[in-house]
């Protein structure tokens, strides 16, 4: 007798299920040992900042890859306090992020005693810009986008959609300001104004960094803080940019400056496959979700009201 067909998906998901939950067991049990980082050789250290950059590590943020300040500066540590080091690359791929993490980041650069050079690929704008400003060089492709110095914060409003289905918002608060930028209420001018304030002592913070890390006058740099993009050869003739060209050009520098002959060392996270397949799920999870409504999951269409370089 042939099993119904409700028992038989029944079965077929049952089984997912179970080899699912068998392939992370099994994932994390590989992952013991797979896990442990090689011994690094070399006597220049990569240290990769790709993606959005913020304070903590996850492993994608909706389908975006991310750069975490802590292993960043973790990395940078290690590569300041190894003898062997003589300078560090930051290879640069990100549109910016958290203002807390960039200068975290940018900070830690400025503080170690090695020759460092950021290279700026297809692009380091924004709080990754202020990153690679405080290295001792910058060398960026001619075609990468770079600068975009300025501070982006936005929510959704939703005060006329509940107005057009009838729907009030009870506001219950202690504290004048507390619900500001909530999303079912819209801004006073009186709170645009300090929204705003705050913004601009941000973007000023931005500017005077950029200015001592690059010894630009602090008035030429806040003529280029737009928040406009430059490409890379348009960021040299500002002097936001010291050489044009890639990898080769930033071993050469190092050769000329230091007197040696590079050998790499990459500083980059060793992904188990515990990560390669929780990364499988999570993307499927997302990618399912987006067909759903993409929107309600987009980082700028967030309700809270985040701050961004």
């Amino acid at each position: 007798m042939k099993p119904k067909p409700n028992k038989k998906w029944a079965l077929i998901i049952t089984l997912l299920v179970v080899l699912a939950i068998f392939s992370f067991i099994i994932a994390s049990a590989v992952s013991l040992f797979v896990g442990v980082e090689a011994p690094l050789t070399g006597n220049v250290a990569l240290i990769p900042i790709n993606g959005v950059i913020l304070t903590e590590k996850t492993t994608q943020m909706f389908g975006e890859e991310t750069a975490s300040s802590s292993t960043i500066m973790g990395f940078i540590k290690k590569a300041d306090e190894n003898p062997s080091i003589k300078a560090i690359i930051f290879e640069i791929n990100s549109p910016g992020g958290s203002a807390v993490a960039s200068e975290e980041i940018a900070n830690a650069v400025k503080r170690t005693n090695k020759t460092t050079v950021a290279l700026i690929r297809e692009g380091g704008t924004s709080g990754a810009y202020w990153i690679a400003s405080a290295a001792d060089y910058i060398v960026a492709n001619r075609m990468s986008i770079t600068g975009s110095i300025g501070v982006i914060a936005s929510y959704l409003e939703f005060s006329g959609l509940l107005k057009d289905y009838n729907v009030t918002y009870q506001r219950l608060v202690s504290g004048e300001y507390k619900d500001i930028g909530i999303p079912f209420k819209e801004m006073t001018k009186d709170e645009k104004k300090l929204f705003q304030g705050k913004l601009d002592k941000i973007h000023q913070y931005f500017i005077e960094a950029v200015a001592e890390n690059r010894k630009l006058p602090k008035e030429t740099v806040n003529a280029l803080s737009t928040g406009i993009f430059y490409l890379g050869s348009e960021a040299k003739e500002t002097g936001l940019v010291d050489i044009l060209g890639g990898k080769e050009e930033v071993i050469e520098l190092i050769e000329d400056k230091l007197n040696i002959t590079v050998e790499i060392s990459e500083y980059r996270e060793k992904r188990t496959l515990l990560d390669v397949l929780s990364s499988v799920f999570s993307e499927q999870s997302f990618f399912v979700g987006k067909g759903i409504g993409s929107s309600m999951f987009d980082r700028k269409a967030a309700s809270r009201v985040d701050v961004w370089t």
